[in-house]
């Protein structure tokens, strides 16, 4: 797949993909999930919490692809996604993405066990596989093939599928996964591209998003009220392993006397909203944004 403007609209659309990982919170308080904080000063969404993820990058497609990744075909991922070849790479994209921004890596090793990182030796080389792969020296299939290890993408289920409403600055064409934190890794932020991290019930981050202590956009909100009911992070994937149907959800964006804001499908203002014809002004804030979800 690669980028194109939709109907109306001149912002070419991204393909992106973006992973929850969750886990059981360490007291038995039940599901957790990992969050990020974008860098205040990044041009898009700065200062939001989200969850690890990017574009898709030329590095995560592949004709070999398969060779590289558990438990799930070319055929077998864009058969779930709806299009017609290259879905492995979102998943590839999304775990690459994870290291990057968090050094959560999703992988199998030799023994076909989920990588651990909690032998100092061995999180040190991770460490410097991370840099290089950020900083885009070296791809993530390079370091599968250096240490022997398989992406573990058959642990990651899709359940969720948002595209950046016409008018924004920057638009995705985003699907977003679910996955278990694998153990013995420590997720730590890179420190560039989100600033701060912390592991959070999803009923805690809606409500502190309420009271405006954290910013987040509709699709980090609506991800987190579909895990809100799970007790637990294995009733959460078995929830996502279940979905057969993921819909697309394209909000809009609508200038009226409270300025620019979006709405949502089903709000009664939908069918007025933005259509590509460049009239809405200036693109709302994280917090505008965030406020309307």
């Amino acid at each position: 797949m690669s980028a194109h403007p939709a109907p109306g609209d001149t912002v070419p659309l991204r393909d992106a993909a973006t992973v929850l990982i969750v886990r059981d919170e360490h007291d038995g308080g039940g599901l957790e999930v990992f969050m990020l904080r974008r860098n205040l000063q990044s041009d898009f969404v700065g200062g939001a919490y989200v969850f690890p993820g990017g574009a898709v990058d030329p590095p995560d497609r592949g004709l070999d692809l398969e060779r590289w990744c558990r438990g799930r075909t070319d055929a077998e991922a864009s058969q779930r996604l709806g299009i017609a070849e290259g879905g492995l790479a979102f998943w590839v994209a999304a775990i690459r993405e994870s290291f990057e921004e968090s050094g959560v890596l999703l992988a199998y090793d030799g023994a076909g066990e989920l990588v651990r990182l909690d032998d100092p030796a061995t999180a040190e080389r991770f460490v410097a596989h991370r840099r290089a792969v950020d900083r885009g020296e070296r791809s993530l299939v390079s370091v599968c093939e250096e240490e022997g290890l398989t992406l573990a993408v058959d642990t990651m289920w899709y359940f969720g599928h948002w595209i950046t409403p016409e008018g924004a600055p920057r638009r995705y064409d985003t699907r977003f996964f679910l996955a278990a934190a694998p153990p013995g890794q420590t997720p730590v932020h890179d420190d560039r591209e989100v600033i701060a991290n912390l592991w959070i019930r999803p009923a805690d981050a809606l409500a502190r998003h309420a009271a405006g202590e954290l910013a987040m956009l509709p699709p980090t909100l609506a991800s987190l009220r579909a895990i809100e009911p799970s007790a637990t992070a294995a009733e959460a994937l078995a929830a996502a392993a279940e979905l057969v149907d993921v819909p697309t959800v394209q909000p809009r964006v609508i200038k009226d006397q409270g300025g620019v804001r979006i709405v949502m499908p089903g709000d009664p203002e939908y069918d007025e909203a933005y259509r590509g014809d460049g009239s809405i002004g200036s693109w709302p804030s994280v917090d505008d944004r965030s406020a309307r979800a």
